[in-house]
Order: structure tokens, then C-alpha cells, then sequence
């Protein structure tokens, strides 16, 4: 090592945690305290040495971040990814070609990089049924570090072999090392970064105690910036496909240069702390950030909570009250998500840093409980449970909480009794951060133990888990991960923003997608031949599309409301229609739930039927116009008291694109929790649920209200496995199947071992002859997941997923030899062959042997129902534009290869676009149809071009150009 070395880390999640709890580079920097390193980690959930994939190639490649930080000693921690391929002498051609490429660059600019090389660590054994014994894995990742040795030896590298020291280590310790067998917990981190230390520099330093201690406080806190840095969230708007709106690549672009300063400033006080100095930081130096200007033109005027009901319009057997606000509570700005728990307070995931945070600024975003001291129906105090950026979805579980702060899923827990979260472990990394607005959200337990949540398009996620290769998806829709069993799935697609999630008492779920506003329902869809049995998750429409766009969605079965509210599915609506819409459910044969619109629940203003469903472009607010322009209804719950509790956004400025991401309307401090009750109806006796014994807690699955059954899961996840089922099995023999108040509890039950990863077979043949279809239609799920049948999804992942056009795959020195002579094979990631639902057909049609060749294309869920229509050279063209979508449309052809030039200037007519249907001055643009509303129609005739080509069709509507795109093939 060489003073003033800059060292990168990269490789897989062992790699990436490592800056998360900081002890390799403290260690590092205190035994080299006089060379001043600067410590750069490259990690990346899923990473391996030849196949590094980003959602768009604006990312950059491995080489020019590595050139930006002037690496000059690269730590690589490769081959646990690797490893399922399971060819060994593979994983040496991989590794030889990197080192090859990797000492002709010249990233500092005057020599080649010193390479060190770590073998992947050992899986440990927790001996849990609820983890694998990592037997097998230790199989193959033995004859990787293996492998990787030889390589070494022939091209001369340093390596350090950390498969036989961790498996030394798990031996000796007395408590496991890792989280879930293969990442490391802090400990683990700590002993594995000491040995580094000690392999490569002979010490780990001679600084202890509380001067130690202060080192690694820096370094995380530099850490933590670079983080914010390197993997930026909504990265789609800093270098993707939505970086060309509005100024966004300017903007987000100095943003990444004031986070440099910051982290380059961080390192100074670590060198000084290294020696055993201290040194304060001084910010003076950070750029000034771009200031951005508005669209808004309209006054905006945000009225007080109170007066905001009045503008409300409910049912007139309901009422409202405010339970919580900014002017009380400022904690709770920008309520993005709501929970309640054990102990019936309602909790607030505040993300007033929306869309993200900004350097130099102070963390914002928060976990917030709210406590109705007095229950009179309004909080009285606020909390702060942890600051956490980008807080899209949480649920409780465990005690403690998991949330979403994409790219990672965080567990925190208060240990000490405080109120506040002392302990934080991440579950996963690897969720897409690429876009905000449609990363994971909207995060529930399910019945069946895993939580669930939904994501969008833009996004690539790539988990690593104990069980198999990383789990790489670029579709959108529902996912779902096991806490107990650290195991991952994806579930089924729902495109392009998918938001909201829900189950009923027999868990039925129901997704919304948030841009169409479509509900449907997730079923199993079963198939047996006399050679397979083979079961997937498929969706079926819910009712007819009526509003858009949709935050969430929840079930009200209340017994506080009135009869006709009892199972009501509620969609939350934040653009034309704001408010809450309400659906009936109405039960089926053979499983099918469908809704029914009821009246309406509750909105803002006198016209529920208010347009427009889109503000790209500024809204105007008539005189005339009765309601709050600025509420947003983003998430609802049933509240301990039966009432539900609903959170408004509350903001002028709701969507995400083509607005700058910082927009000077984009407020960061209204937010408001309201509560709605049944007019002369008495509320609930809140259910005692928090440390009670588990033989009340068994009682409470009797009860009526889903929110209470609910809660009790949950309390449950946080007792003793053994405990739990050994009360479970002893209080269901008390049950009689053929009773009907008793066969509710009885499938609480069979789920409650799902839940803690038991199995109860004769309790199962029970219930699957439940006379209650419902019951039996469940039960045969939980026959599913106890079966030898595929229960594990893996999502799409090559560039044909929309949003998925610019992704990038394998690293430009390696070249998959399977695929040499198929190009488009090269961009496959290989072994990803878990089974999964097939996604639609690419619809191509063939009109060149037609005398006028006549069809329609209707957009629906951000793409175009045809793919590609071919055309003869001259030939005459009816092009039928059908919107049956809610959303604004319009289509235009355009020359070969003009699509994104074309829709970038449409972006660019910014105030100007509605009036010119955007629809820009540009002699590239053949055709175009007018901006259509919905269920309107226009029919362009014109006559194919006369040269050859692949000529574009595409809807340059704000947002919608990426995805809605299509070819005219003129031949």
C-alpha cells in the first residue's frame, strides 16, 4: 500500500454490506493511519465478475466509475453469485479475462490497478428448520475460492482466502456470524474485516475503545454519503430515460458533484481520527445547487386541516374529523404510508424529503407513531421511531418493524424500551432504487408469513438469498420475501406503477396498479395433466377502471359502519376524482370475487366526476371549483376503534414526471392523518393485544374485525416459534370445522404455522373439507406451499420488459460463448430458469398482402396493443387511434430512430405542451393524431413512406414515451 492509494471495493453483497457497518475501512484506516486512503465501495447486491446489471446504461459502466474515483487497488469479492452456475473452470475463464481487462485500464490515469482478490466467505450453518444448512453451497463455494486460488497463482494476484477463515470462524463463535447464513451481521462484518486487516497490513491498528470507536463513526457517516452517491435513488431521472425532462439531468447532475464534495470532505476527518486526531468538517466548499423554477401558475393556497373537511363530501350517515397535522405535529409531513400496532397506535412513514434527499440538507424522512392518549379521536403525541430515507412501505413484524429504504429492506427494533429504534439489520439489498415513485410499497404480512409488496417499470432488482442464484427482475408488479426464512419470489405482473395492496379474511389478495387505476384479483391458476402439476399466480380484472391515478387500496370490514359498508374495497385517488372510491365484493364459484362501484366514499369538492385524471401539464383552478386542489389521499387503514384512518399527501405538485424532481411547488411540510366514523354508531372497544399471553392472543382469531385478527398475526411473529405452535395445536382441538363461527379461526390457525414455518398436515385435510368455500379455496393455497410443486417465480429481466430498453448485462470484456453466434442471447442471463407466468406476446401484424392496410391501436397500462405492423413501401395506411384508457394519448409516426429526439422536444414545450397537444415543431414527425381524452377516436389516413425502413409510432404524452413506443415496418 501506497500513501494517498485509492482503494475501490467491489463485488456482490458481501462487498456492499461492508460500508454499512464500517469495520473494514475503520480497520483498514487504522492500521495504515499516516498513507491517507480514500475508500470507495463499489458493491452491488448480485454483482459477479462478468455480468454487473443496471437498469440503464446511463448508470455508467464498471470502468468509468472506477476511472472517476481514480482507482489504483481494486478489493474484489466475487463468486458467491457465480458459484450456482456450478462450473468452476467457467468461473476461471471469468476471473482471468476481468484481471486481463483490468491491468490494460489505467484508472488514476498513470498505471495499472494492484488487484486483490477475496474469496467468497464460507455459508454458515444456523441450524435453524427455518434457514438451509448451506451444505450444498459450501459445496460449490468451495471449488470457487478454489478456483480463484489457481487463478491468482497463474496471474500473479494477491489473494486472501475468506471461505476457510469464516468457516473457522462460525465454529468458535458463540453466536451466529451471519443473518441468514450467507450475510454477514455486524459481528461477522467485525471479525472478517479484522482478519483483512490483519492479512494484508499485520495489525488492525492501536486504536481502542471510544478513539476506535469515533474512527468508525466517520467513516459510516462518509459512507452514508457515498452511498447516496453511487447507488442515487431515482437514478431513472439523474442519468435514465426521464433525466431529459425539464432540466432533471442538470439539476440531479450537480447533485452528484455536491455529494463528492461532501464525501471527499469526510474523508479529512477520518485521516485525522486515524492518527487519533479529530478534525471538523467544513462544508464551505460544496457547489451550490441548481435553483429550479416551477410550472405552477396557479396561487396556491393551502387551506387549514379543519377547514379542509369542509370541502369534503361524505355519505350522510358519515363524518370527519382531523386526527393529526402538520400545525401539531410537523413529523408527519408527506404521509406516504400508514400501519397500526400492537398497542393501537397509528404509525406514519413521512417522506418529506420527496422525491429524495438533498445534499447538504438535513434527513428529513421518518417512522412517526401517533398516540390518542385521551381517546377522543386525535393524536396527542408524535414520536419519531427512526429516521429512514425514502420510507416507500412498512409492516410490522417481530417486534419491531420492516421497512422499505430502497435499494435495501431495513429491520429496526427499539431493544431498550424508549420508544425509539436502537437496532437496525438489513434484511436485503438489491431492491430497485432507480425511480422512486414505483420502487417496493404499499408492504403487508400476509396470512401466509411473507410480506408483499409491489414495484413499477424503471426499476432492475437483483436479491441475493440463501437458496439460489440472485433474484434479477425488471417487471413490475407484486413480490413477496419470507423474514423468518430470508427466501424471496416474484409473484405476478401488474404494469407499469403498480401501488396497493390488500386481502380479505380468507385471503383473497387485491393489487391496483397506480397509473391506470385497474384493480384485479390474484388467484392460483392450477394446471394437471397426466404428465405435470403445475400451479402460478395470475390476476383477473376486479371491476371496470373508473379513476386514476391510485395510491393504495384497503378492505373496511368494520362492524363500527353500518351493514352495507362491511367488506368494502376502497381505492384512494389523488388526480381528477380526489378522494376514496368504494366498491361492493361480490363472491363467486370457483374462487372469482368481482366489485361492484358503490357510492361514493368520500372526496374533495361537489363533483365527483372532476377532470382532468392527469396533471402533466399545471392544473387550472376555476372560480368555480368547490374542493382542495391540493389533497391527496395517499393510504388507509381500520383503526383500533373500527374507524378508518386515512392520510393525505397534501400537496400542489403529485406527479414525478415531467416535473423537475425539484420543483419549487413540490411542498415538504403539509401532511394530515384524518378519521372517519359512522354517525350514531358506537366505536370499538380496542382488543388488548400487545404482550398479552398467547392463549388470549389465540382468543382474539375469533374476533369479527380483520384489523384485529391482523394485528394478532403479527404480535405472534414475535413469540417463540415453539411456544406459539404447541398453544396453537393444543387450543384448535376446541374447534369444530362444521361450525361456521368456528371455521375462521380454524384457518387463522393453519396460517399461523405457515407463519412460523410449521407444517400441520392433519389440520390441513381438515380444512380442505371445510364446508365454507372460501375456507377450502385457502386451505388448497397452504396445500400449494406444503407440496413438492414450484412455489418460487422469478420475474423478467432482458430488455424487452417495459421500462427495461437501456438495461445493460454482461461486462464488456467477457462475451456469453454459449451465445456467440445469437446476439440477442448475449443479453440473457443465464440459469435464470425458474418457472414463471409468461408475459404477453409481442403483437405484430402483417398488412403489406392488404389493399389499404386498416388497423386499430388502443393504449392500455402505458403501452400500445401492437408491437409492430409491417407495410408495403406507397401503400395506403388507416390507422385507428381507439383510447379506451383514462389517461391522455395521443400517437405519432416518426422517421427511423427519431423516437427519443422527438419525445425529448415534446417534454421541452414544458407549459406550452397541452395547447400544442405535444406535439413539437419537428419536420422528423410524418403523422400524428390530436391529444385524445378518454373513449375518444381518431382515424389517421396517410400513405406509407416510400423508402424502406423502421419507422416509429409513439405517444409523446409526458411520461408515456419510454414505454409506449412501437415499429411501422415499411418494406
Amino acid at each position: 500500500m501506497e500513501k494517498g492509494d485509492h482503494i475501490a471495493v467491489i463485488g456482490n453483497s458481501l462487498a456492499e454490506r461492508f460500508q454499512h457497518d464500517g469495520w473494514m475501512e475503520t480497520y483498514i484506516q487504522a492500521s495504515r493511519p499516516e498513507d491517507d486512503l480514500t475508500i470507495r465501495n463499489l458493491g452491488y447486491s448480485g454483482d459477479q465478475v462478468h455480468y454487473r446489471p443496471r437498469s440503464h446504461e446511463g448508470f455508467g459502466s464498471a470502468d468509468s466509475h472506477l476511472s472517476r474515483i481514480k482507482a489504483n487497488v481494486i478489493f474484489s469479492f466475487f463468486g458467491y453469485n457465480e458459484s450456482f452456475e456450478d462450473d468452476p473452470e467457467l468461473f476461471k475463464k471469468q476471473l482471468a479475462a476481468w484481471i486481463d481487462h483490468t491491468r490494460s485500464q489505467k484508472y488514476d490515469a498513470n498505471k495499472a490497478p494492484r488487484i486483490v482478490m477475496f474469496s467468497p466467505i464460507a455459508h454458515e450453518n444456523l441450524k435453524s428448520p427455518n434457514y438451509p444448512d448451506g451444505v450444498e453451497n459450501n459445496r460449490r463455494l468451495l471449488a470457487y475460492s478454489q478456483a480463484m486460488a489457481e487463478v491468482a497463482k497463474v496471474k500473479k494476484v494477491a489473494y486472501v482466502d475468506l471461505f476457510t477463515v469464516s468457516k473457522d470462524m462460525y465454529a468458535k463463535a458463540s453466536s451466529p456470524l451471519t443473518i441468514n447464513g450467507i450475510h454477514l451481521n455486524e459481528n461477522g462484518n467485525r471479525q472478517i474485516a479484522g482478519y483483512i486487516a490483519k492479512t494484508l497490513f499485520g495489525t488492525t491498528g492501536s486504536l481502542q475503545g471510544a478513539q476506535l470507536d469515533s474512527l468508525r463513526s466517520a467513516v459510516m457517516n462518509k459512507d452514508w454519503h457515498w452511498f447516496k452517491r453511487y447507488r442515487t435513488t431515482s437514478g431513472n431521472d439523474v442519468w435514465g430515460t426521464r433525466s431529459s425532462q425539464d432540466g432533471n439531468k442538470a439539476t440531479l447532475g450537480r447533485e452528484l458533484v455536491m455529494i463528492d464534495t461532501l464525501t471527499a470532505n469526510r474523508d479529512r476527518l477520518i485521516w485525522a481520527r486515524a492518527k487519533g486526531k479529530d478534525k471538523k468538517v467544513d462544508d464551505s466548499n460544496m457547489p451550490d445547487p441548481i435553483i429550479v423554477g416551477t410550472h405552477i401558475t396557479r396561487d396556491v393556497k393551502y387551506l387549514d386541516p379543519v377547514e379542509a373537511i369542509s370541502k369534503m363530501t361524505v355519505p350522510k350517515d358519515l363524518q370527519v374529523n382531523l386526527f393529526a397535522s402538520e400545525k401539531e405535529f410537523p413529523e408527519i409531513a408527506k404521509p406516504v404510508a400508514m400501519q397500526v400496532d400492537a398497542k393501537g397506535r397509528i404509525w406514519v412513514a413521512s417522506w418529506a424529503d420527496y422525491p429524495k434527499w438533498e445534499p447538504g440538507k438535513k434527513l428529513n424522512d421518518r417512522l412517526v407513531y401517533l398516540t390518542d392518549e385521551d381517546g377522543d379521536g386525535k393524536a396527542d403525541k408524535a414520536t419519531t421511531f427512526a429516521y429512514v430515507s425514502n420510507p416507500t412501505g412498512f409492516e410490522f413484524w417481530n417486534n419491531g418493524v420492516i421497512v422499505i429504504s430502497a435499494p435495501d429492506v431495513l429491520y429496526l427494533k427499539d431493544t431498550d424500551g424508549d420508544g425509539v429504534a436502537d437496532y437496525q439489520e438489513r434484511l436485503f439489498g438489491g431492491i430497485g432504487s432507480d425511480d422512486t415513485h414505483h420502487t417496493a410499497n404499499n408492504l403487508i404480512y400476509g396470512p401466509d408469513g411473507n410480506i408483499y409488496y409491489q414495484r413499477g417499470i424503471f426499476i432492475l432488482e437483483n436479491v441475493e438469498t440463501p437458496y439460489r442464484r440472485s433474484e434479477e427482475s425488471g417487471t413490475p408488479g407484486l413480490y413477496r420475501f419470507n423474514p423468518r426464512t430470508s427466501d424471496f419470489s416474484y409473484v405476478v405482473e401488474n404494469t407499469p406503477n403498480s401501488h396497493g395492496i390488500s386481502f380479505d379474511r380468507w385471503g383473497n389478495q387485491f393489487l391496483t396498479d397506480g397509473t391506470t387505476g385497474k384493480a384485479f384479483q390474484v388467484y392460483v391458476d392450477r394446471k394437471v395433466t397426466s404428465r405435470s402439476d403445475v400451479s402460478v399466480y395470475a390476476k383477473r380484472p376486479l371491476f371496470e377502471q373508473t379513476v386514476r391515478p391510485v395510491c393504495a387500496n384497503t378492505l373496511l370490514a368494520s362492524s363500527h359502519f353500518p351493514a352495507d359498508y362491511w367488506n368494502s374495497f376502497m381505492l384512494l385517488n389523488v388526480i381528477g376524482y380526489q378522494g376514496i372510491k368504494r366498491y361492493y365484493l361480490d363472491y363467486k364459484p370457483e374462487g372469482v370475487i368481482s366489485g361492484r362501484e358503490a357510492e361514493n366514499f368520500l372526496y374533495t369538492g361537489n363533483d365527483p366526476a372532476f377532470r382532468p385524471n392527469s396533471e402533466a401539464s399545471p392544473r387550472v383552478v376555476t372560480a368555480d371549483y368547490k374542493g382542495d386542489p391540493n389533497f391527496r389521499p395517499s393510504d388507509a387503514l381500520t383503526g383500533p376503534d373500527g374507524a378508518l384512518y386515512f392520510s393525505d399527501w397534501h400537496n400542489a405538485v403529485i406527479t414525478h414526471s415531467p416535473y423537475n424532481l425539484r420543483d419549487a411547488s413540490r411542498d415538504q411540510t403539509h401532511g394530515r392523518i384524518y378519521r372517519v366514523t359512522a354517525k350514531n354508531r358506537p366505536l370499538l372497544t380496542p382488543a388488548k393485544i400487545a404482550g398479552e399471553p398467547i392463549e388470549r392472543l389465540l382468543e382474539l382469531f375469533k374476533s369479527n374485525e380483520d384489523e384485529v385478527r391482523h394485528r394478532v398475526r403479527v404480535e405472534l411473529s414475535g413469540r417463540e416459534s415453539g411456544q406459539v405452535i404447541a398453544a396453537a395445536e393444543k387450543w384448535v382441538k376446541g374447534l369444530d370445522i362444521n361450525k361456521k363461527e368456528d371455521v375462521l379461526p380454524m384457518l387463522e390457525i393453519l396460517w399461523l404455522y405457515q407463519q412460523h414455518n410449521r407444517k400441520n398436515p392433519e389440520l390441513l385435510r381438515l380444512m380442505l373439507k371445510a364446508p365454507e368455500q372460501q375456507a377450502r379455496i385457502a386451505a388448497q393455497k397452504v396445500a400449494w406451499a406444503w407440496s413438492d410443486r414450484n412455489t418460487h417465480f422469478v420475474g423478467g429481466s432482458d430488455s424487452k420488459i417495459v421500462g427495461m430498453q437501456f438495461r445493460t448485462f454482461y461486462e464488456s470484456f467477457w462475451k456469453n460463448p454459449e451465445a456467440a453466434s445469437d446476439p440477442a442471447a448475449q443479453h440473457a442471463h443465464a440459469g435464470h430458469t425458474a418457472e414463471q407466468p409468461a408475459s404477453a406476446p409481442q403483437v405484430i401484424l402483417d398488412l403489406t398482402k392488404d389493399a389499404v392496410a386498416k388497423l386499430t391501436i388502443e393504449p392500455a397500462m402505458l403501452k400500445f396493443s401492437v408491437n409492430q405492423f409491417d407495410v408495403k413501401a406507397g401503400q395506403p395506411v388507416e390507422l385507428t387511434l381507439n383510447n379506451s384508457d383514462l389517461m391522455l394519448h395521443n400517437l405519432l409516426i416518426v422517421e427511423p430512430g427519431a423516437a427519443d429526439e422527438v419525445a425529448a422536444q415534446a417534454i421541452d414545450l414544458g407549459d406550452k405542451g397541452q395547447q400544442k397537444a405535444w406535439i413539437p415543431d419537428s419536420k422528423k414527425i410524418l403523422h400524428a393524431t390530436k391529444l385524445l381524452d378518454s373513449k375518444q377516436v381518431e382515424v389517421l389516413k396517410f400513405t406509407a413512406p416510400s423508402k424502406p425502413g423502421d419507422y416509429q409510432f409513439i405517444c409523446t404524452f409526458p411520461g408515456h414515451g419510454p414505454t409506449m413506443r412501437g415499429i411501422m415496418r415499411v418494406k
